[in-house]
């Protein structure tokens, strides 16, 4: 297996289904001769064409409007937003249309719509936002936000395979700032199911995307402390892994919910009514919630960096619940 980066292993996975399927073809704003904002289809349009890598105006809702189409007519379009702030532009067509379409007459909506999301990159408030809890909610839609290279080339692929429409996260603080061996040909990973990250014993820490490499760094300091903390990454935020949310609190029997979304309205309460439901039996100690803070993200670098959970905030919350 060779070496790719974040954003490398996605390009693969997009590409070889793109090679696999001919039905498969990508949409979005400069993703041909310029090769998208961060150059996930660079090339593509050199290899595959003008018919399958289709550049479009600066006009989600058309975007989204037109990879629906294609689905409805038996194509798998991958259609790509610059960056996940502008997803909100196309809200109509996702939640009213596409995500409705096979509760509405029977039929499947096999597209992907992908595209860089997260903070911690000084994007600000327009190109540094988290939307998962909008499509999260939207019956009808799957989400998947992966964390390591093998994981995005696997699910990107899967997304694609898949009948329903996908959100897929790209966390562009990894694009190209982690890297690992990934597999070649023929890897998917299921979409709706966790991982466990880091085996523990002393507490749970429940996660996704960057925030994964944020609690890796904490329980490596806390592990020197004689804390042994289990990561689970939960890959797909919907639909949720529910049987591995509930076995790592029954081993642990302490957890904390870590994202980088805004807390108020975040997959940290959903988790929580999950655990609640299925294990609150079995907890030591209050579930403790680590989540960015309920305003926009800020422009200027310190504000931000406050802004965002960090690793001295896990580990300061990882002691005082081991100790509770």
């Amino acid at each position: 297996m060779a070496q790719a980066t974040y954003l490398e292993a996605i390009r693969q996975g997009l590409w070889e289904e793109m090679e696999s399927d001919p039905t498969v073809f990508c949409i979005g704003e400069d993703i041909g001769i310029y090769g998208g904002a961060f150059k996930v289809t660079d090339g593509f349009v050199h290899h595959f064409g003008t018919q399958r890598v289709i550049d479009t105006p600066i006009a989600e809702s058309a975007i989204v409007g037109a990879a629906f189409g294609a689905a409805l007519t038996g194509m798998r379009p991958v259609a790509e937003f610059q960056f996940m702030d502008f997803i909100g532009c196309a809200f109509n067509q996702i939640v009213n249309m596409v995500a409705k379409s096979h509760y509405r007459w029977g039929a499947p909506a096999p597209l992907v719509l992908r595209g860089p999301c997260g903070g911690g990159v000084h994007g600000g408030p327009f190109h540094s936002q988290n939307p998962e809890m909008h499509f999260v909610h939207t019956p009808g839609m799957k989400v998947v936000a992966p964390a390591t290279p093998s994981d995005a080339k696997g699910l990107i692929k899967s997304a694609i395979r898949d009948n329903n429409p996908v959100l897929f996260l790209e966390h562009k603080f990894l694009y190209r700032r982690i890297k690992e061996e990934v597999p070649e040909n023929g890897h998917t990973v299921p979409i709706g199911k966790a991982r466990v990250h880091r085996e523990g014993r002393d507490l749970s820490i429940i996660t996704y995307a960057a925030m994964v490499h944020t609690a890796q760094e904490a329980a490596d300091i806390l592990a020197k402390e004689g804390i042994e903390i289990e990561i689970i990454d939960l890959r797909t935020l919907c639909p949720l892994d529910r049987e591995a949310i509930t076995q790592t609190v029954k081993k642990t029997n302490k957890v904390i919910l870590l994202h980088e979304d805004t807390k108020t309205g975040g997959l940290a309460g959903e988790l929580a009514a999950i655990i609640n439901e299925e294990a609150f039996d079995d907890l030591d100690g209050p579930i403790v919630r680590i989540t960015a803070l309920d305003t926009p993200v800020p422009f200027s670098p310190p504000l931000e960096h406050f802004f965002l959970p960090k690793v001295e905030d896990v580990v300061r919350e990882a002691r005082k619940l081991h100790a509770y």
